[in-house]
């Protein structure tokens, strides 16, 4: 049996997040990964793959430039599903590279199979070649992440049912799909497909699509997705899935409406991946949907085990993850003092368009009885919003009245996810309307609406007149 200072079980972006600090403090680190590849679901199934696609669709239907005036930019009928999918591929088999890369210069030994509890300081692996081994470790970080939810009336489907991880296994690229639930994940491959030329139905349960971004900008998303080809169905529950034909199912809806498509993609939530932990063992007992209860410092109910990533829940982001795991280890082996995560952690939807936000809404402001001023700029107002042919993106900035602090950040359109940084280190670091009216950014650049959006604020403050 071989003892390590820390053992991780799950390679993706929580486990990976947590080798460094331990390796640059020298500690002996096993990782258990039960994949082939490094990177879990956000660089094998999930984040790395959707976001990929969404820059092929884009590519491959010219998406992007539809606007510029004198292009032809028909999506090429030539293009295959190998086509599709060539650069995902491509781009997931190089990072996955990266990652053993790098694992091996911080001297982590990897262990390929599957990681089970035999007591709290105790794993058995089932390794991967068949074989079996036991690792000791003075503390345990938990980071084994999440699976698709197939809830009924789609845990028996077809295979032209997909979730979020099948759908990379597409043979042919349907003329019409049904996505059930509008979330994230859901959102983001409707627009993917959407400007692919198929015909997409989108299906939830809620009357708002993404209920926790800014009221407006959820609108204006709606309205853009809708004007992209697709069809919302809202206040809407798929009650029977049929297969009519081996080709075709048949959707139920709760209004009585039916669907007749080529493909069902479900993305109607996750749960953690904990069945093969035997977490009681270990003396730990998980909630709803496998969830790891969790304190602000991601210890759980026994004090050497932690966890972080998907398996413990919200926010459930590559981005999050990482610095979950970071703040784990750092906190295990008493190396720096960073309790939870950051204050202000900003949200990324790639749909098309983009959507981004960070601090508060409209309607949380309201909520809290805060007084506040909206600077609201078009990416039309910019010389780089015109020259990329975005006409509906805008950037939304949301200040407190008295003295002008910015409190929210929230962007559609291109490069939104990008964009939404310069306001997130703006809101740490405590600026204001001023700070971007005294600053000098590139031009042409959409960085640029940061200061028209302030400088409408300001004009509004001094006059008493909306711009």
């Amino acid at each position: 049996m071989k003892t390590y200072d820390l053992i991780v079980i799950g390679g993706g972006p929580a486990g990976i997040g947590a080798l460094r600090p331990a390796a640059l403090h020298h500690k002996t680190v096993a990782l258990i990964n039960r994949e082939p590849e490094l990177g879990g679901a956000g660089i094998n199934t999930g984040t790395l793959p959707s976001k990929t696609l969404r820059e092929t669709a884009l590519a491959l239907s010219g998406a992007q430039a539809r606007n510029l005036t004198g292009l032809d930019v028909s999506l090429r009928h030539e293009a295959t599903v190998a086509d599709f999918l060539r650069h995902e591929q491509d781009v997931k088999a190089g990072f996955n590279v990266t990652l053993t890369h790098w694992t091996e210069a911080l001297k982590v030994d990897l262990f390929p199979g599957i990681g089970t509890f035999e007591n709290p300081n105790t794993i058995r692996v089932k390794t991967n070649a068949n074989g079996e081994l036991k690792l000791q470790g003075e503390k345990i970080l938990i980071a084994t992440g999440s699976s698709p939810l197939r809830p009924p009336p789609f845990s028996a489907g077809p295979s032209h049912v997909y979730d979020s991880d099948t759908i990379l296994n597409l043979d042919r690229l349907p003329k019409s799909m049904a996505v059930a639930g509008a979330g994230v994940i859901g959102s983001e491959y409707s627009c993917v497909f959407a400007a692919l030329g198929v015909e997409v139905h989108l299906i939830d349960g809620r009357d708002t699509l993404l209920p926790f971004l800014d009221l407006e900008v959820s609108r204006a998303l709606a309205a853009a997705m809708e004007r992209n080809g697709i069809i919302l169905h809202r206040s809407e529950r798929i009650q029977e899935c049929i297969t009519t034909d081996p080709n075709r199912i048949l959707l139920k809806l709760s209004s009585g409406l039916e669907l007749a498509v080529d493909a069902v993609l479900v993305a109607a939530g996750r749960k953690s991946n904990i069945e093969e932990l035997n977490l009681p063992v270990a003396g730990i007992t998980p909630g709803e949907r496998g969830l790891i209860k969790v304190d602000e410092h991601y210890r759980t109910s026994v004090p050497h085990i932690y966890a972080a990533g998907d398996v413990i829940g919200f926010p459930a982001l590559a981005s999050t993850s990482m610095e979950q795991a970071y703040r784990a280890v750092n906190h295990a082996f008493n190396l720096e003092s960073c309790a939870g995560l950051p204050s202000l952690l900003p949200t990324g939807i790639f749909t098309i368009p983009e959507a981004s936000m960070v601090g508060d809404t409209e309607e949380t402001l309201k909520k809290k009885g805060v007084d506040y001023v909206v600077g609201r700029i078009p990416y039309g107002n910019s010389v780089r919003g015109r020259i990329i042919g975005d006409t509906s993106g805008f950037l939304k900035l949301l200040f407190r009245r008295d003295d002008l602090k910015l409190l929210g950040v929230h962007v559609l359109g291109e490069h939104a996810t990008d964009l939404v940084h310069v306001g997130l280190m703006a809101m740490l670091s405590g600026g204001t309307a001023h700070t971007f009216n005294e600053a000098c950014f590139n031009m042409p650049t959409l960085t640029e609406l940061y200061k028209f959006a302030a400088r409408t604020v300001l004009l509004q403050k001094a006059t008493g007149c909306a711009i």
